[in-house]
């Protein structure tokens, strides 16, 4: 138990309760129960407080005092962020992303970055491999990309561009109606979880099984000046915390998968899976030059990309 003064926070989220939110849900269960109830987290889901592609302005505004954003969603704001979001990174499993994750949030770059906002990184939300679920023809060779309309964002929408597709970025809550009315063609998102959560599989008619491009980078984070006023003790609660908020994260998005791929399979989806060297050519087209590109954009805004890409592929080995 952690004895201290009573304070509540409120945190801005979109969507509702799912499994990417199990972290965030954890970090206030803790909050709560090991304070005797004194620090209050409360969470507002669907968008209540802010809209997703606005709640690092929230933050940045002290409209509240934690908020969890995407990265790609205003690339712009947190430059330093999108080393994360490139695709194929080394991430063999969510537990290597988590290590990846947090060891890259410390960065000094990163930091100050992110300090423009007054927002501290406390945490990832360890987002599974995107795959895609979409409408019309689907595309059992890599070819078959050429002139889709796809929702992907980050460095996965920059890799689907080497196979010829062209890329949009829709915010998560508006992806069902962008692809019911065609507006795109195939959407990507954390498999499986999110493609149930937001219901892509209820107007799909195909998934992609084992393109695995790669993540989005989705933090939680804290106002500065809210952190600092927080009590130590408070502070160190929360740090303590990411471990069991990490491990609940985790387990939601295997219970979602053993629920949501069986159901997927009765609903009549399509399962699409590429061979071995499809693949292989898909990576050596999506990985090496977007990162190139990534880089020369980092040397140009005088950050360092070289710096921050080493850290991910050396924490990654270790």
């Amino acid at each position: 138990m952690v004895d201290g003064p009573k304070v509540k926070w409120n945190l801005s989220v979109w969507g509702k309760p799912r499994a990417f939110t199990a972290g965030i849900e954890t970090l206030r269960d803790i909050a709560d129960e090991r304070t005797g109830g004194k620090f209050k987290i409360k969470i507002h889901y669907g968008g209540a407080l802010s809209k997703s592609r606005e709640n690092l302005d929230g933050i940045k505004l002290g409209a509240f005092q934690m908020a969890m954003f995407c990265s790609p969603y205003h690339p712009a704001k947190n430059p330093t962020l999108t080393g994360l979001d490139l695709p194929f990174l080394p991430f063999p499993n969510l537990r290597v992303q988590a290590k990846v994750h947090d060891a890259y949030y410390q960065h000094p770059a990163v930091v100050k970055d992110l300090a423009r906002w007054d927002a501290y990184l406390l945490m990832s939300s360890l987002l599974p491999q995107y795959e895609f679920t979409g409408v019309g023809k689907p595309p059992l060779t890599l070819a078959d990309w050429k002139g889709k309309r796809v929702r992907a964002v980050g460095g996965i929408g920059k890799a689907m561009t080497k196979l010829g597709a062209i890329p949009t970025t829709v915010v998560a809550a508006e992806t069902y109606t962008a692809l019911e009315r065609g507006t795109v063609e195939a959407a990507s998102f954390p498999f499986t979880y999110a493609h149930v959560a937001y219901k892509l599989t209820e107007v799909g008619k195909w998934y992609t099984a084992n393109m695995s491009p790669g993540a989005v980078n989705c933090p939680v984070v804290v106002n500065v000046p809210a952190w600092n006023k927080l009590p130590a003790q408070y502070q160190a609660l929360l740090k303590d915390a990411k471990v069991p908020a990490y491990d609940a994260l985790i387990s939601a998005y295997e219970t979602a998968d053993a629920k949501n791929l069986p159901m997927m399979e009765k609903q009549g989806l399509i399962a699409i899976k590429y061979s071995d060297a499809e693949l292989a050519a898909f990576r050596k087209a999506g990985a090496q030059p977007v990162w190139d590109d990534w880089l020369k954009s980092m040397e140009e805004q005088k950050l360092p990309g070289k710096e921050l890409l080493d850290l991910i592929m050396t924490t990654a080995n270790q």
